[in-house]
């Protein structure tokens, strides 16, 4: 017998939560610019295995079980950013089913290695790091495959109505029971979109003029389990007539408010949860009465590799050795970083490399280069520019021809950039988003 108050259950499943046994809901106090709105952040993580999608991964499983699509000993198939495959191998292992992940190897290695560990077969695919549902290659096409075949079964997280569904019966129920009623703001980040129209549903249901509020990141983001608006409209349970408002969230924006989070707070956010918080607090006024639930999605203990990326000081040097961080080159590329004289949106770097072919540096690794890069493009790695000897010769002689220094994501580039204004040259760029905002927009791209 399952006993909430006592909590003590008779397997790991009787910790699943509804409205009797929610997750949390915790005021923020500290980064929060109000004085009259409450903000309330809902934490999935108390999810018995530890993210939102726990509430995706039961719902399908029981609706596939009860239209006998799914049955004992069952390979299930599903391509995933990470959470939802985790849960999704769990439950397999309590049901006696089995998993395979099709995923981007752009999906932070903790969340790959831990899908491994949970027992699901991991298979790591050259694609964006959100898969973008239609595409004619890719962690979803790959699932697609295999879902076609007679002995796997692919639930669909991306257009599987038990996804919203499953938010429509526990989240939304959670989130009005644990506020009274006097919800009136309701956010999420976008991402296969079922927490937002599934909430937002029941919410508005019970009070017609709460605003559901969506967040989404830029093109060519670096935060796993979200989409770009682009990407969003792939998606068949992106609904926004369905939703008040949605805006966009950069990276720099959502990491940097992760770490107030977690310092602050004492909350032990993930990127995607500040990426919520940070567009929610542009949407909603500070108005007496006001009262915000963001969803805060997982926490930081499987994005460590991102915060390394995007938040400096958070590499560890090796025993011995000396940090190769400089804060003068940080510093540098912060004060690059958003200069419109140094940077370009990928839409303009477009337009320019139409009109005038300018020289474009790719300063990504090798393999990555290989994969996909901007046609043209030159090939030095970051770590090799200071070998200048080897390369001065295939940059331009004219000090003022059009350089677009490109990368993954546009972080590395900025050194590019500085790099490249460090030899004189005065005409240079950084692409904003880098090579994934660039393929995510259709723009053509060359291989090896």
């Amino acid at each position: 017998m399952n006993d909430h108050a006592r909590r003590v259950y008779d397997s790991i499943l009787g910790l699943q939560c509804d409205a009797d046994n929610p997750t949390p809901l915790v005021r923020l106090n500290r980064v929060i610019p109000f004085k009259h709105t409450q903000v309330y952040a809902k934490l999935e993580w108390f999810n018995p295995f530890g993210a939102v999608k726990d509430r995706v991964a039961a719902n399908l499983l029981a609706d596939g079980e009860a239209r006998r699509s799914v049955g004992p000993n069952q390979k299930l198939v599903e391509p995933t950013s990470g959470n939802t495959g985790m849960a999704l191998a769990m439950l397999a292992n309590v049901k006696g089913y089995t998993l395979t992940t099709p995923l981007s190897s752009e999906i932070p290695l903790e969340k790959r290695t831990m899908l491994r560990f949970f027992g699901a077969d991991v298979m790591e695919l050259q694609d964006t790091l959100c898969p973008a549902p239609g595409a004619p290659e890719g962690a979803i096409a790959k699932a697609m495959e295999l879902g076609d075949r007679p002995d796997f079964h692919m639930l669909n997280q991306y257009v599987n109505e038990a996804n919203p569904d499953a938010h429509y019966k526990t989240t939304g129920p959670e989130i009005w029971r644990q506020t009274g009623g006097e919800v009136s703001h309701f956010a999420a980040g976008l991402g296969t979109c079922g927490t937002i129209t599934g909430t937002g549903r029941f919410l508005k249901e019970q009070r017609p003029d709460v605003q559901v509020l969506g967040v989404h990141p830029q093109d060519g983001h670096d935060i796993p389990g979200v989409r770009s608006l682009r990407q969003l409209e792939q998606t068949q349970l992106y609904r926004p007539d369905e939703y008040d408002h949605v805006i966009e969230v950069n990276d720099e924006t959502a990491y940097k408010l992760c770490l107030r989070l977690n310092r602050e707070e004492s909350i032990t956010a993930g990127p995607s949860c500040s990426m919520a918080l940070a567009g929610a607090l542009q949407l909603v006024p500070d108005e007496p009465g006001n009262l915000l639930v963001v969803i805060f999605p997982d926490n930081a203990f499987k994005y460590a590799s991102s915060f390394v990326k995007h938040l400096p000081g958070m590499a560890a040097a090796a025993p011995g050795a000396t940090t190769k961080s400089s804060p003068l080159l940080e510093k540098m590329r912060e004060n690059v970083r958003g200069n419109e004289n140094l940077t370009i949106d990928v839409d303009a770097a477009h337009d320019q490399w139409q009109a005038e072919k300018p020289f474009v540096l790719d300063v990504r690794p090798r393999d990555q280069y290989d994969d996909a890069h901007v046609p043209g493009a030159f090939n030095i790695p970051l770590a090799e520019l200071g070998d200048d000897s080897q390369y001065l010769a295939v940059l331009p002689r004219d000090r003022d021809a059009p350089i677009l220094s490109v990368c993954q994501r546009g972080n590395a580039s900025l050194s590019g950039l500085l790099f490249l204004k460090s030899l004189g040259y005065r005409n240079v760029r950084s692409m904003n988003g880098g090579t994934l905002a660039w393929r995510e927009k259709g723009f053509a791209t060359d291989s090896k």
